[in-house]
């Protein structure tokens, strides 16, 4: 193969979000996201109008976590949880930029939300996922909602 045809960007597109039998390209990018530190968010309400907020996550088998956690807010009541009331389909973006444009990725996963509250079992299971990943709520186990993504349609990109 030449080397232009390997600098070819390449899309990987899983369809679903069974990852049995996934190629090493689809892994790749699984792994690439379980160790990202933030994501964005992307949230629409019943009339479609978009918002975007970053988080952290943590990918917890078939499903991302995400919650409401002890910042400073101007208000608990924040937009994301009312577009997921009012729509649950929602979408989930991690990038990695770099002035190398050779190593530039992004993963973006689509899914079905639910809000769940903190002392639920599905809010339970999201908290642990994301106390093992963040220290910080080790030190400070959130109080908010969680937020869980499933049915999970992956899509990624690399250079």
């Amino acid at each position: 193969m030449n080397r232009a045809a390997e600098r070819q960007p390449r899309a990987v597109d899983s369809g679903d979000d069974r990852y049995a039998g996934a190629t090493v390209a689809n892994m790749d990018f699984r792994q690439r996201l379980a160790a990202a530190r933030v994501a964005r968010l992307a949230t629409a309400d019943g009339s479609g109008v978009p918002h975007l907020v970053p988080i952290v996550f943590a990918l917890d088998g078939d499903a991302i976590h995400t919650c409401v956690d002890d910042k400073p807010k101007t208000t608990r009541r924040l937009r994301r949880l009312a577009d997921i009331a009012e729509n649950p389909r929602v979408s989930v973006l991690v990038d990695h930029y770099d002035d190398d444009w050779s190593q530039l990725w992004w993963v973006r996963i689509d899914g079905i939300a639910s809000v769940h509250g903190a002392d639920s079992d599905a809010g339970t299971r999201g908290l642990d996922a994301l106390a093992h990943k963040y220290a910080q709520y080790r030190a400070q186990r959130p109080s908010g909602p969680v937020i869980t993504i499933d049915r999970l349609s992956w899509r990624s990109w690399s250079a």
